[in-house]
């Protein structure tokens, strides 16, 4: 399983054409705003402040790059799904996003997290089906694991697989910043994809 020895944030970026030029291989972040992508990176990497999350959900508006272990790329991309800015701002996050997903020939995979807490939204749903249809390796990772009583999860875990229409075979990681809870399939998952 990856160790990872180094982490380093190398740059926030508005535009495509600025990406890193480079042919290190990339794992992308996905998820609704303040579902705890900074968290969860800050967690895998064991470093408390790389990533800066913030309270604020729609707060990540550039697309971040984080080195890992002078090898490969963490990249942080904006939340989705966040009512509380224009409509033109949202417009323009999802060609970036929808850019760097479908020609970024360096993406080697993509991990979509969800709340636990809550039945995927249609924007959930969307992403999950576009990512598959391009044929992207997915990894779904539910957040907050620690917010729900054990006895409560497995239901919580089966209402986002129905919304979700996964397969019984299709991962579903549960995963909590706060206790460290499925870092260690998320590394391994990570090296799987990175190998693919």
């Amino acid at each position: 399983m990856i160790k990872v020895k180094k982490a380093e944030f190398k740059g926030s970026f508005v535009d495509l054409k600025q990406l890193p030029d480079e042919d290190n291989l990339e794992i992308a972040l996905v998820g609704r705003s303040n579902v705890g992508k900074s968290s969860l990176i800050n967690k895998v990497v064991n470093r408390k402040n790389l990533a800066k999350s913030s309270s604020t959900p729609g707060k990540t508006r550039t697309i971040n790059f984080y080195m890992i272990n002078d090898s490969w790329y963490f990249v942080d991309l904006p939340g989705y799904g966040f009512a509380r800015v224009s409509k033109t701002e949202r417009l323009k996050w999802n060609r970036m996003i929808e850019g760097y997903l479908s020609k970024r020939k360096q993406l080697k995979g993509v991990i979509q997290l969800l709340d636990i807490r809550h039945v995927p939204t249609e924007n959930d749903v969307l992403m999950k089906d576009w990512l598959l249809h391009y044929e992207i390796p997915l990894l779904l990772v539910a957040t907050k694991a620690d917010k729900i009583s054990k006895g409560a999860r497995q239901k919580h875990l089966n209402q986002i697989r129905k919304a979700l229409d996964l397969e019984p075979e299709d991962i579903l990681l549960p995963f909590s910043a706060a206790t460290g809870e499925g870092v260690g399939e998320i590394l391994a998952a990570i090296e799987e994809l990175l190998e693919f």
